[in-house]
């Protein structure tokens, strides 16, 4: 909605004033980005590896091909991991914004307008992974924006944070 003005704030006139609230699309958008980038990211990672690892089933021993390839399924969690920590948390915490809200020009900021630290931008996607987690959880958190007048999902309710426009 262009123009649109937050209601006052209870962290008082200033922090109402200066933020622009993202949309719901657009937030949407940037997560699908970010989703999108995770996945393209460990598509190549599996790309690459399961080429290896053929080259070493044709080389020689099914037996370690076979036991590598088990290796990759339990390595593949914390890859995925190390690269939503990194664009979630780091670069969140470092600029403001993952790749995908750098794409749609939003940031995420605390009620001072501020950057979050690590701990609190790793506390929110912890907050978001365990809404996930819940039957419909997920579907909620990311619904919630619609109806909320500070268009916060409840990961950003439980971190006091904001997603806003850059500007």
């Amino acid at each position: 909605m262009p123009g649109y003005v937050p209601p006052p704030s209870p962290l008082g006139p200033q922090v109402s004033q200066q933020m622009m609230y993202a949309s719901w699309g657009t937030r949407v958008l940037g997560y699908l980005i970010d989703n999108f980038l995770v996945g393209a990211v460990m598509l190549v990672l599996y790309l690459v590896l399961g080429s290896l690892l053929a080259g070493m089933a044709h080389l020689g021993s099914e037996n370690a091909a076979s036991g590598i390839c088990c290796l990759w399924l339990v390595l593949f969690v914390p890859a995925m991991l190390l690269v939503g920590l990194f664009n979630r948390v780091y670069l969140v915490s470092s600029r403001g914004c993952s790749i995908g809200q750098g794409v749609v020009k939003v940031r995420v900021v605390d009620g001072l307008g501020n950057f979050l630290t690590l701990g609190t931008a790793f506390i929110r996607l912890l907050a978001q992974m365990g809404l996930s987690l819940v039957p419909f959880g997920g579907l909620i958190d990311l619904l919630w924006p619609l109806w909320d007048e500070r268009r916060q999902t409840l990961h950003d309710k439980a971190v006091g944070s904001y997603v806003i426009n850059k500007g």
